[in-house]
């Protein structure tokens, strides 16, 4: 099997189920419990809250811990509209963010709120001035995604923080999870208040997440209960999850540093082969990328079709975001970026973690050109 659907999930690394399998066993107590069990627990939850902020360069108060990316959008989002809503109803986000993202601002519009969504230019790419003259008196939440999670298009964040200094009273969120350990970026510096990260794109398990809370940042919670995360989150916290997630993190970090050349290699290779096939447009820019992700559209092929076809071969690819992909949905991402319906319906997405190989790559282009070619005879 060669997997490269890693911007949907990625394989939890051995040493991460090593790690909740352990504490889920020996240090199962509530961390709010008074005896040593629970003791115990409290004390790992503190220690990975701890190695997360270190390792993200931010102080320990600020990690909040969720059950992943879409709580920590959600919590991000409502939670600061609704405790701002006195000083404004109209925030501004982008039209190449996550569902969870888009989602959430329908919700609020439902609540009064008024949503501005920023075109991008055919990159995917949104421009600082395009946002800035969004701006209003009442604006009070900016949201951007880091790395558009469907092209892999980085996103001006640093930028986009420097002009909202001008405006104190806007605050700045940015959706982090597919930049984690292969984008990197610098919470203090690019002026971010609120950072969502998931941990089952960096090799954790699935239901951890992190939101980074600008200290002294008050917003409102969504869950009701028992005061958890700093009564922001309430209910019994996963200590074994979050303590997994500490550890994925910290490795995906070492690999960052020992890595990132081969998977620039890997995809370069990618991109060079892709580009050769007359049938593939890709989508993904040149400039301006993130190392991991391609997107391409193969002309005359449905994108399910093609990713079941892959499949057959053992070649594990998607179409849009794991999130969309089940309900056929044609990507609003691309249908922004002005590429047409047709196209936009033939759409592939390759997305690679600090595992796969050259030699994988080079099967899997095998798999596609061969694929192409088997289902345009079948066509004929």
């Amino acid at each position: 099997m060669i997997y490269l659907d890693n911007s949907a999930t990625t394989k939890p690394y051995s040493e991460v189920v090593d790690s909740f399998t352990k504490v889920a066993t020996d240090y199962f107590g509530n961390p709010s419990s008074l005896h040593q069990l629970g003791g115990m627990a409290e004390k790992l939850l503190s220690q990975a809250r701890s190695q997360i902020a270190k390792l993200l360069h931010v102080k320990d108060s600020e990690i909040l811990f969720t059950s992943g990316g879409t709580e920590s959008n959600n919590l991000a989002i409502k939670g600061t509209a609704l405790m701002y809503r006195g000083r404004g109803k109209h925030i501004i986000t982008t039209e190449v963010e996550h569902a969870s993202i888009r989602e959430a601002m329908e919700q609020l519009k439902e609540l009064g709120f008024e949503i501005t969504y920023v075109h991008p230019d055919q990159d995917g790419r949104i421009a600082v001035r395009d946002i800035e003259k969004e701006i209003r008196n009442d604006t009070i939440l900016v949201s951007v995604i880091h790395v558009q999670n469907e092209v892999g298009t980085i996103q001006p964040i640093k930028e986009i923080g420097t002009m909202l200094k001008a405006y104190p009273k806007i605050l700045f969120h940015v959706d982090h999870v597919q930049g984690v350990g292969k984008v990197p970026l610098d919470i203090y510096d690019c002026g971010i208040d609120l950072c969502s990260i998931s941990g089952h794109k960096f090799h954790g398990l699935n239901g951890t997440g992190i939101l980074y809370l600008r200290e002294g940042l008050q917003i409102s919670p969504l869950f009701s209960g028992g005061n958890q995360e700093f009564k922001l989150r309430s209910g019994t916290e996963n200590v074994p999850g979050n303590v997994a997630m500490a550890k994925a993190l910290r490795l995906t970090m070492d690999y960052y540093h020992e890595k990132l050349s081969l998977l620039n290699e890997v995809m370069q290779y990618i991109k060079s082969e892709l580009e050769q096939v007359p049938e593939i447009t890709i989508y993904t820019p040149k400039k301006g990328a993130a190392p991991h992700i391609v997107n391409f559209s193969i002309k005359g092929f449905k994108g399910e079709v093609f990713v079941h076809a892959l499949e057959d071969k053992g070649v594990f690819v998607s179409t849009t975001s794991a999130c969309s992909s089940r309900q056929a949905a044609v990507s609003k991402t691309l249908l922004a970026m002005g590429i047409s319906q047709d196209e936009a319906k033939s759409a592939i997405r390759l997305s690679l973690s600090y595992q796969n190989t050259l030699q994988e790559a080079k099967k899997a282009v095998k798999a596609i050109k061969a694929t192409i070619n088997q289902l345009g005879e079948v066509m004929k």
